[in-house]
């Protein structure tokens, strides 16, 4: 791969490529491309997240209206548009992410990382309050709140799922698999907000089971539920929900980060690392 340049997890050498998802087609397509941009690490102006929000929400909403007349549930349709997605991540390599960040390493690197994150899933959130603030100046535009909040959901989760994927990355951990079967075994680990499970990574299919798909399910849910908040008036909404984003994931990455140091017998993060390049 280029240096300097982000990959998705099927473009790793020696791995093979990833189909595009059979039913991913016109809005599904565009919401897979706006969340990989709002989620690929890359410095995002407040304008230009904004509008590449307004973009996903819209998508979304088509999306939406055609689950709903195929009889879908919203929360089996979230998980379904998420899992679509999560294998399109742009995922870094070590060499990549050390570029990026200034040539750190290690602990210092998985600081950043998580620092790097935690902005970003405080901006969606704060975007998405200051949206909000918008839709309550004209009530008629509150239809299109609930399309804005699965768009923040399936950013943020995106972000997370990039940095659990990420962190891997930076302490050498490798989960087998095809890179499709990695991208799911990093959703679930997701949905249990924790690392993955080193005794049965290779349980996890391309296609999630009953028993993933619905902690899925429930995850995305939860984190909906969440950004509720961004409803608040005024810039109330803004202010809870970029914190709260911010905690939850500074939360999972310090989850993760313990079951890796159990995984490679290392330190706590806040201990000093016996890491070498």
């Amino acid at each position: 791969m280029t240096s300097g340049t982000d990959r998705t997890p099927q473009d790793q050498p020696g791995r093979p490529e990833l189909p595009p998802p059979g039913d991913q087609t016109g809005a599904e397509a565009e919401v897979a491309e706006l969340v990989g941009k709002l989620s690929g690490g890359g410095d995002i102006d407040g304008a230009e997240r904004r509008r590449l929000l307004g973009r996903l929400s819209a998508a979304l909403m088509t999306a939406q209206n055609r689950a709903r007349r195929s009889g879908a549930a919203r929360g089996r349709w979230l998980a379904d548009m998420f899992a679509a997605i999560a294998p399109r991540l742009p995922i870094r390599d070590l060499a990549t992410l050390q570029e990026h960040h200034y040539g750190l390493s290690g602990d210092a690197l998985a600081d950043d990382l998580v620092r790097t994150a935690g902005k970003a899933t405080m901006a969606v959130g704060a975007v998405g309050g200051v949206l909000a603030a918008a839709e309550f100046a004209a009530p008629p535009l509150l239809l299109s709140a609930p399309a804005q909040l699965v768009a923040e959901t399936l950013v943020v989760a995106a972000i997370e799922v990039k940095l659990i994927a990420e962190l891997y990355e930076v302490y050498g951990v490798q989960v087998p698999g095809s890179g499709s079967q990695r991208a799911m075994a990093f959703t679930v680990a997701w949905s249990k907000q924790r690392g993955v499970d080193p005794l049965a990574p290779a349980s996890v299919q391309v296609a999630l089971g009953a028993a993933a798909k619905a902690a899925l399910r429930n995850r995305l849910m939860r984190t909906l539920g969440r950004h509720l908040t961004t409803l608040g008036p005024f810039l109330t909404g803004a202010v809870a929900g970029g914190a709260l984003n911010r905690a939850a994931t500074k939360r999972l990455a310090q989850a993760v980060r313990k079951d890796l140091g159990r995984q490679l017998a290392l330190p706590a993060p806040d201990q000093p690392s016996s890491i070498t390049d």
